[in-house]
């Protein structure tokens, strides 16, 4: 069962209008009202539980009212909950109405992502680093593991949302973490190749110009647009369903940290064309995600709503 929980501190003036507008929605469940409870700020404390599919319509009518202005408003998932009225509720709303998402949480855990702390940027560095031993040795193991430790993801969903909802601050703030955050990697990852090299670490294969794993990575063609598309789509659709399995394999499918392993690994071995096609790639899936993201957005967005009122028609006629 897909619960929301809502915790409300509303002004007495404005807490009869909260009470009456959720006891008016038969998917508010537990509503929960004291007087004068709160503080910081002062007024009245209200808790209830929302079908998640209703949250949306509840959340938009306690802005229109002016609590989030006026009071404040906190949004929990609920783990479990034993009620047999909430089950009946349940069966008796159409699938859509019970499974659809609730945006603002959907928003928020994209912005979270998109606080760009010093881990991110080591992280970055690291995956650079497994990436470049992975082609050096010609390891898809190792692209694979660097794949799934880059957190360039979160920078790349935010900036979509930023673009998504117009706000430049975000945009400016996402690229400008891939830019720091890629550079530093390619030239952490450009001294280690150097060092491997000067010291004859990379393999035979490798050094007799068998190299299947950079051959692939900088080597952008149309199947490189078409995968980067479908992973955008799938990112964001796991991101909304939160199915982490799902995003698991977009990190697993894109190349972006293994094409900045192989513009260094490429400068390091004096191999200038491999380093022009792995930049090509880098900046190819990173456009192609940020595009996808921004459509993959709207267009959910849109379907969910439009299927949330067909489903929401019958029920209230």
């Amino acid at each position: 069962m897909d619960l929301v929980h809502f915790r409300m501190v509303t002004p007495p003036a404005l807490t009869q209008q909260t009470v009456d507008m959720l006891t008016a929605d038969g998917r508010v469940l537990n509503l929960v009202v004291v007087k004068s409870a709160a503080q910081r700020p002062d007024g009245d404390a209200l808790e209830c539980d929302v079908m998640k599919g209703a949250a949306n319509g509840v959340l938009a009518g306690l802005h229109r009212l002016g609590i989030d202005r006026s009071g404040s408003i906190a949004v929990d998932d609920v783990d479990m909950m034993f009620s047999q009225r909430a089950e009946r509720i349940e069966s008796d709303q159409p699938r859509t109405l019970v499974h659809a998402p609730l945006w603002a949480a959907v928003e928020a855990h994209i912005r979270a992502e998109g606080t760009y702390l010093p881990s991110f940027y080591l992280f970055l560095v690291i995956a650079g680093l497994i990436g470049s031993v992975g082609i050096m040795t010609n390891s898809q193991i190792l692209i694979v593991a660097a794949m799934v430790v880059g957190p360039e993801y979160s920078a790349i969903t935010s900036t979509a949302l930023g673009l998504d909802r117009g706000n430049r601050r975000r945009v400016r703030d996402g690229l400008r973490a891939l830019t720091l955050g890629f550079l530093p990697a390619i030239v952490v990852t450009l001294g280690f190749a150097a060092l491997a090299r000067a010291a004859g670490f990379q393999s035979e294969a490798f050094d007799l110009g068998l190299r299947p794993v950079s051959h692939l990575i900088n080597s952008p063609d149309f199947f490189s647009v078409v995968v980067a598309a479908l992973a955008g789509v799938v990112g964001i659709v796991s991101l909304t369903e939160a199915r982490s399995s799902a995003l698991l394999g977009v990190f697993i499918s894109v190349t972006t940290i293994p094409a900045a392993s192989d513009i260094a690994v490429s400068i390091a071995f004096a191999d200038w064309h491999e380093a022009w096609g792995s930049l090509v790639q880098l900046l190819l899936n990173i456009v192609v995600l940020v595009i996808v993201g921004v459509l993959t957005l709207r267009l959910q967005r849109r379907i969910w709503r439009r299927a949330t009122r067909r489903a929401a028609a019958p029920s209230q006629a």
